[in-house]
């Protein structure tokens, strides 16, 4: 899904002023990573996992992806990691293996700061070169506009809902499905 507990240093670190550093990720990052899902996890509707992954999940899925020549992006604030985001398959079928699904999430006390537009900029800049087509956005529709916006305002389009798919926490949860199209690349694709 679309979409942060910050890290331990977090917590005591003052807020900066400075200009997010995006870049890759690496293994070192990824126990801020799996921090800042757990939150979003546990206290959240936002991602319909019910267990926060554990390190070696995150590592799993950073090597996988690193694999398939996919970004893994964090958002640096000082020597904090404030947020990441990914381009993961949408589905395992191989006809799909030019349609990716994005995931951002900001530490909970880093959001609206422009942290996640930053981060789905470089996303979408880096997905190109990798031969990804379409990338598609799975939102938990929450009551709140925040990611439908910043899909929005990066091009992404409507491509439809899906109601009660989801429940957690006692509730109901519809998802918002969001499209960007790689333009001008579908020609330069050949079957693989």
């Amino acid at each position: 899904m679309s979409s942060s507990p910050s890290s331990p240093s977090s917590a005591s670190s003052p807020p900066t002023s400075s200009a997010p550093c995006i870049r890759p990720a690496a293994l070192a990052d990824l126990a801020a990573v799996a921090d800042i899902y757990a939150h979003y996890v546990t206290e959240t509707v936002v991602t319909f996992d019910q267990t926060p992954p554990s390190a070696d999940d995150w590592r799993r899925r950073f090597e996988e992806l690193s694999g398939r020549g996919l970004p893994f992006l964090v958002a640096e604030l000082g020597t904090e990691i404030a947020g990441y985001a990914y381009a993961g398959p949408w589905r395992p079928k191989p006809a799909y293996r030019y349609t990716v699904e994005d995931s951002v999430y900001l530490a909970p006390d880093r959001t609206g700061r422009g942290l996640g537009s930053a981060l789905l900029a470089r996303l979408l800049r880096e997905c190109g070169p990798a031969g990804v087509q379409q990338m598609v956005a799975v939102i938990a529709d929450t009551g709140s506009d925040a990611s439908a916006a910043l899909h929005r305002r990066h091009g992404f389009t409507p491509a439809g809902r899906l109601t009660a798919v989801g429940r957690k926490h006692g509730r109901w949860v519809d998802t918002v499905l969001m499209q960007y199209s790689f333009e001008g690349t579908q020609e330069d694709v050949h079957d693989r």
